[in-house]
């Protein structure tokens, strides 16, 4: 497991089988720059070799910020060379997340704006405190999403939607995310914690074969044809029948018991 000292601005922590990742930038209400960037990408990395990681739970550091958007005062500097490498490195980053085959589940307090709002769209489950605001806002700062927000946004919340948020800038509640697809549970926010984990604690109980195989099929049918998206989860199906963990699984069901699944 990497530790603490490896980050300058990561806080790692396990617990029983899930990883809890921590943006530690609460000075600056957790914003992204390019060493964040960076270090995500080798938290995940490491994550995606770590076998005894079933879960994930990624959160920012204090309550007033899941992430408040990019660092701006970075963002500023960049010539045009330099922004389209600093939107290639957090689309690469994000895009691993999706891709992980472990779920990861964005646990957002305060704001999720810009960067925060892209970064938790990335995860594949978000619960939100119902204090939450969440938002596009790089209108106002005269540019548009760079980390993937207008496409993972027209994913989960449709085109009107989309435009809406893009083009006025303006935060919604977490409520009103919910409504629109965007986060999928709201809680009180003095709950939020004990939800976020209790969730990660059942996928982490859940066979990591099968668990991989719905992430893929999801991310694959939705980005193709009915016919190639079913074939796709016709193949991960026959895939898990033949590992011990369905044996497991179908096993204590007859057996009326809790299954204990391995990851094989």
């Amino acid at each position: 497991m990497p530790t603490d000292s490896q980050f300058q601005h990561l806080l790692i922590e396990d617990r029983d089988g899930v990883r809890v990742v921590t943006i530690n930038r609460p000075d600056k209400l957790n914003a992204l720059n390019h060493a964040v960037l960076t270090e995500l990408r080798d938290a995940f990395r490491a994550i995606a070799d770590d076998a005894s990681v079933r879960a994930v739970v990624l959160r920012g550091a204090g309550e007033k910020a899941f992430v408040a958007g990019a660092d701006i005062a970075e963002l500023a500097a960049l010539s045009p060379t330099q922004a389209r490498d600093f939107s290639r490195h957090g689309q690469r980053m994000m895009r691993s997340i999706e891709l992980l085959g472990k779920p990861v589940i964005a646990m957002i307090q305060g704001y999720a704006l810009g960067g925060g709002m892209e970064l938790a769209m990335s995860c594949h489950l978000r619960i939100a405190a119902d204090n939450a605001k969440l938002g596009q806002p790089e209108i106002n700062l005269g540019v548009l999403p760079g980390f993937g927000g207008t496409q993972r946004l027209l994913r989960l919340a449709g085109r009107g939607a989309t435009l809406e948020l893009c083009l006025t800038g303006t935060p919604i509640g977490a409520q009103r995310a919910y409504e629109l697809g965007i986060v999928n549970r709201v809680v009180a926010a003095a709950q939020i914690e004990a939800d976020t984990f209790a969730l990660a604690a059942q996928l982490a109980s859940a066979a990591p074969q099968a668990l991989r195989g719905i992430l893929d099929a999801v991310q694959v049918g939705g980005e193709c044809g009915l016919d190639a998206g079913l074939e796709f989860e016709t193949q991960a199906f026959a895939v898990c029948t033949s590992s011990n963990d369905m044996r497991e699984g179908t096993r204590a069901f007859l057996e009326r018991r809790k299954p204990v699944f391995v990851g094989n």
